[in-house]
């Protein structure tokens, strides 16, 4: 284990940071994906594009909103259009190169559920789609945050709000919904990935402190692992200051 103070949240943040590129329009949920997709912005990626589903397109907040209905989300804006601008104008043109979402439940093909959990007592039902479902159909890439827990990481999402590779292989491509290069889980014990072909979920890395046997008792799907186990790369002095000073200086969400 590192000495470094950092929370699980930060991790997370930074691992999904490290992921996105400069020049990339990216679909922001609130959160966790923003606060990786801003320190993304202030570390390595200055032209990254920050679009929320509502139409608000590269603010410069002050602080972190607690929905994106939030106008303190929208300060300073480049641009402002629709949910119909940005689910229609940009995502459907196939402009989008990262949807970043987060969910209630994932299965071992990286469909995502956000609609409802099905419990002995009956179905709770949650928030739902939103624009998840538009933003994973037509995303090039897909960045997922949530937690790591036996009842999230599932062989068969509850529903299947926001599809991400179907049933695996070319089942995607053949039921005509656009092609996705790369689906990445990011949980608070590892990074899941999926498999080029087969497209099963894979171990990509695994936090500090966390150790495999205690990965698979707490993952409700059999996930493929690597020969060699690679360890997530810790976060650097800079990038906790940022995200401590710049970020979320509130740790609202940190």
């Amino acid at each position: 284990m590192s000495n470094k103070d950092y929370t699980t949240n930060a991790l997370m943040a930074v691992t999904a940071s490290r992921l996105l590129e400069d020049n990339q329009n990216v679909v922001v949920g609130l959160g966790l994906p923003q606060i990786a997709t801003l320190l993304a912005q202030y570390m390595h990626a200055p032209n990254i594009n920050i679009i929320y589903e509502i139409g608000v397109i590269n603010p410069e907040a002050v602080e972190m909103g607690v929905g994106i209905a939030d106008p303190r989300l929208w300060y300073k804006s480049e641009h402002f259009t629709s949910f119909a601008g940005t689910l229609g104008g940009l995502l459907q043109r196939g402009k989008v190169d990262v949807g970043f979402l987060g969910g209630l439940q994932v299965d071992k093909y990286g469909n995502l559920n956000s609609t409802l959990i099905e419990k002995e007592d009956g179905i709770r039902h949650f928030t739902g789609s939103g624009g998840a479902a538009d933003i994973a159909t037509y995303s090039k890439n897909i960045l997922a945050i949530m937690k790591h827990q036996k009842r999230k990481i599932v062989d068969t999402v509850d529903y299947l709000t926001s599809v991400g590779y179907l049933r695996g292989d070319n089942s995607r491509q053949d039921e005509g919904i656009p092609g996705c290069e790369n689906i990445t889980i990011i949980t608070n014990k590892c990074v899941f990935t999926f498999e080029r072909g087969s497209k099963q979920i894979k171990l990509e890395s695994i936090h500090p402190g966390i150790e495999l046997k205690e990965l698979k008792e707490s993952t409700g799907c059999d996930f493929v692992v690597p020969e060699q186990i690679k360890l997530t790369d810790e976060p650097t002095d800079k990038e906790i200051k940022l995200l401590d000073t710049k970020v979320d200086p509130n740790h609202l969400y940190i």
